[in-house]
C-alpha cells in the first residue's frame, strides 16, 4: 500500500502452459538475464583452466569426438572433443592461455 493508504499495482501477468496467473514478481526475477540456447557452432569451456595442448588449427576438418584440444583444471586433464562433424572456422586459444568457464575456445564454419 502507498502512504496514503491506495494499493500499490505491482501484480503482473504470467503464464505457465497456456494458464495466466497474476501474481508478483520479484526484483529479482524481472531483472534476470534471458535465455540464450547455445550456438553449435561453438565449443565453450566447461571449467575454468589453462589450455595445454591444441591439436587443430583453422581449416582442419573434424568429425564427431576428434580431440580438439586439452584444458588443465584442478591439476586434471580434460579432453575437450568435438560435439559435431565440421570444419574449424577460429581457434581462439594456444597453449598456455588461462581461461574463464564459457570462454569461446573454438568455432565452426
Amino acid at each position: 500500500m502507498k502512504e496514503n493508504g491506495e494499493p500499490t499495482n505491482n501484480f503482473k501477468t504470467l503464464t505457465l502452459d497456456s494458464i495466466k496467473y497474476r501474481t508478483q514478481l520479484t526484483a529479482k526475477f524481472l531483472q534476470r538475464k534471458p535465455f540464450t540456447p547455445s550456438d553449435p557452432k561453438k565449443v565453450l569451456s566447461f571449467i575454468p583452466g589453462s589450455i595445454r595442448k591444441v591439436n587443430v588449427k583453422p581449416g582442419d576438418k573434424v568429425k564427431t569426438n576428434d580431440k580438439l584440444m586439452v584444458l588443465e583444471a584442478m591439476k586434471m586433464n580434460n579432453y575437450i572433443l568435438s560435439p559435431r562433424d565440421g570444419t574449424v572456422k577460429k581457434v581462439n586459444v594456444k597453449p598456455g592461455d588461462n581461461v574463464p568457464k564459457s570462454f569461446i575456445l573454438l568455432e565452426f564454419r
